[in-house]
């Protein structure tokens, strides 16, 4: 007997499920723009993630001068910065890794594939890591009662993303912070908008310590357990849609549950072109 897509929503049924995030905001130097997409999209987006064991989905989404300029807040918190300045990071690449295999890719292939791969001479020194961290996924929002599942969301062609970072107050953590807004805030956002998928993470444990073992420097701090972090899958422009989510964001901080520290449109890149690469400035 087969699977039935839509005996639980059509979201919880399949087996394949996606437990881990790897998020990595850089920007590359002036004058190597278009060499760093080419090197990244070319090389490192399959050699230093995609072939890695239980990674079973990758993007890369891109904000050009325009989407940095409708980030918000408008200049970088003084303390739990995610972008500093707040506009740093043009490129966010973004990776899921199946449920249970955490250590498997991470531990045990990532990082010493990495390392290996500087090591062969197939680094890219011109460049500069905003916030690169590794996260666990908390939880998922559907707008539609069919939802694309978020294990495929990386896949479907969504036109841009939202990327919002909360810091959970009054002593709670980031699961608890996402259970109030999944059950408040977060359905009344996707409500009839062009977002369909809301999906929360909050930084992998140890990530503070096993980031010091990187070849580079990976920028600011994931966060502690407070941290929760909300992917916001869009169809459509992206730019019309952030007034919802500002005014979602100033409701959470009215509610006294969070401070935002950073929300962060981009569009999707077109792989094997250097789309937007000339509007990062």
């Amino acid at each position: 007997m087969g699977y039935d897509p839509l005996a639980v929503g059509g979201v919880a049924d399949y087996p394949v499920k996606v437990g881990s995030m790897l998020l990595t905001l850089v920007d590359p130097h002036r004058g190597f723009e278009s060499a760093y997409n080419r090197w990244y999209e070319r090389d490192h987006f399959y050699a230093g993630c995609m072939v890695g064991p239980h990674l079973f989905a990758g993007s890369r989404w891109v904000a050009t001068r325009e989407l940095k300029n409708l980030r918000t807040p408008a200049e970088a918190p003084a303390q739990g910065a995610v972008a500093e300045p707040v506009d740093a990071g043009s490129y966010v690449g973004i990776y899921w890794v199946e449920r249970g295999h955490h250590v498997d890719h991470f531990d045990t292939w990532a990082r010493p594939q990495v390392k290996a791969l500087y090591e062969d001479g197939r680094g890219f020194a011109e460049r500069t890591h905003a916030h690169t961290a590794l996260y666990d996924h908390v939880g998922t929002v559907y707008r539609d009662e069919d939802p694309v599942p978020v294990e495929v969301a990386l896949d479907h062609g969504y036109d841009g993303i939202v990327a919002v970072w909360f810091d959970a107050v009054g002593g709670r953590d980031a699961a608890v912070l996402d259970g109030r807004l999944a059950a408040e805030r977060t359905p009344a956002l996707l409500r009839g908008s062009a977002f369909e998928i809301a999906a929360s993470w909050t930084p992998s444990p140890g990530e503070d310590e096993a980031r010091q073992r990187q070849p580079m420097p990976l920028g600011t701090a994931p966060g502690g357990p407070e941290r929760l972090v909300q992917l916001l899958f869009c169809r459509g422009d992206v730019r019309e849609a952030l007034a919802g989510v500002r005014a979602y964001t100033d409701a959470v901080e009215e509610d006294g549950l969070a401070v935002t520290r950073l929300v962060a449109p981009f569009f999707r890149t077109v792989p094997g072109t250097d789309r937007h690469v000339a509007d990062l400035w």
